[in-house]
């Protein structure tokens, strides 16, 4: 007789920032806005004097010091962690550097949020960015086919001249992306969502690459989850979330990375639409997102997928740094979690078909590794992105499976991906 798996358990999420990798705790909080830890499970992103480094999960019991349990498994985890790479070092060190002030100021920069009737999550995630460190920056709100006042509403008697309001009526993440790009007089555009929490040192950490890097044309960072009180939620995180590790990585199309064959194609793994960042030029010369990709249209995501792919393909780089840092704030219902499953996979296959209808010279290139990236889909459905660095739960004893349902919703949406692309085309063209 077969027996359904247990649910797993909500946690705390805590921030520990150490000295050194052995060293004294600097600090020990719960992650922003969150509730007092308290005994039970604790999910923690571990500093080394603010820089986020690793996470550990850890029990604590009643009566011990949650810190003190942190940090015994922080020690250990950051003994085990492999030696960085010769270019891992050089990011290292170029970063340290300019910790140290000798670096060129980060480039004036647009934040853009997209956002549909959700208010409350927006004024937090508003709190956030007018709270960052960078020096020289706006920030644009485009309300995407709003039913209500409410957005508007909330920008004007709050924020007046401190954040821009822009209406964009046509509905898709990707419509309301290329609204703020236009809006935007930063030399760089930085895009996140109405669901996050971004820390202090988000913006400056994302955006002072281009200052050091004329051939950059997009920089992404790290994204962990806020809450973990649902069993939603920890599925979610358990199965790689939107973690992409803590190893610096930089991506050249002029050197592909030998560890990826499928390069450029395996956008996934470069990062997510919460926490990115564009030279202004370089997306408009790639021709900015594809209208008819992300969530509010039929293809329900890959908006993010397609647009690095497209600034790789224009002959940028792309960097990855665990310094730009936001939190997200995870859909908490199982029906949000079948959604986005589904959503998953179309999103990935209807990304890489607009890169073939918008870029039809990258098809040899995809058919030649056609047949193990499909391999690699397959396993992604089944093991969703384990860093090895230990940047997921999974790597630390709260492995949950991943239900075969949401698996079977995954190959469902690939399957769909292409469709839902061509029908978001079509409607696009009708609206004209």
């Amino acid at each position: 007789m077969n027996h359904p798996a247990p649910l797993p358990r909500p946690l705390s999420v805590a921030e520990l920032d150490l000295a050194a990798p052995g060293g004294a705790v600097l600090s020990f909080r719960p992650a922003p806005g969150g509730p007092e830890v308290k005994a039970g499970d604790v999910y923690a992103l571990v500093r080394l004097r603010g820089r986020p480094a690793a996470t550990v999960v850890g029990t604590v019991a009643d009566g011990e010091d949650p810190a003190g349990v942190l940090a015994a498994l922080a020690r250990e985890r950051l003994a085990r962690t492999a030696p960085l790479s010769d270019a891992e070092r050089f990011a290292e060190r170029f970063a340290e550097s300019r910790e140290e002030g000798g670096a060129d100021a980060p480039p004036r920069a647009s934040v853009v949020v997209a956002t549909r009737e959700r208010p409350e999550q927006l004024a937090r995630a508003l709190d956030s960015l007018l709270a960052q460190d960078h020096p020289d920056f706006e920030l644009i709100v485009v309300d995407n086919a709003p039913r209500t006042g409410d957005t508007r509403d909330l920008v004007v008697r709050k924020y007046a001249d401190r954040v821009r309001y822009v209406r964009e009526d046509v509905p898709g993440l990707a419509v309301a992306h290329n609204t703020g790009l236009a809006a935007a007089d930063g030399t760089v555009v930085a895009f996140t969502d109405d669901d996050v929490v971004a820390d202090p040192h988000w913006l400056t950490a994302l955006t002072e690459p281009f200052a050091a890097d004329p051939g950059l044309g997009c920089v992404t960072g790290l994204i962990l989850p806020a809450r973990l009180a649902t069993p939603a939620q920890v599925l979610l995180e358990s199965h790689g979330g939107f973690a992409k590790g803590f190893a610096p990585r930089l991506y050249d199309p002029a050197r592909p990375p030998a560890d990826e064959p499928l390069f450029p194609f395996t956008a996934g793994s470069f990062g997510s639409g919460a926490n990115m960042a564009f030279r202004a030029d370089a997306l408009r010369r790639a021709g900015g997102f594809d209208p008819a990709t992300g969530t509010g249209t039929a293809a329900k995501g890959g908006d993010d997928l397609y647009a690095f792919v497209a600034v790789l393909s224009a002959g940028f780089r792309l960097r990855y740094t665990a310094r730009a840092l936001v939190w997200h704030h995870h859909r908490d219902t199982w029906q949000d979690l079948r959604n986005q499953a589904y959503g998953y996979g179309a999103g990935l296959t209807a990304y890489l078909t607009a890169t073939l209808v918008r870029r039809p010279r990258l098809l040899p290139a995809l058919l030649a590794r056609l047949p193990r990236g499909l391999a690699h889909a397959r396993t992604m459905t089944a093991r969703r992105g384990e860093a090895p660095d230990g940047g997921v739960p999974g790597e630390h004893g709260t492995h949950h499976p991943w239900p075969r349902s949401l698996s079977r919703l995954e190959r469902r949406g690939m399957f769909y991906g292409p469709l839902g692309y061509a029908k978001a085309r079509l409607r696009k063209a009708g609206s004209r």
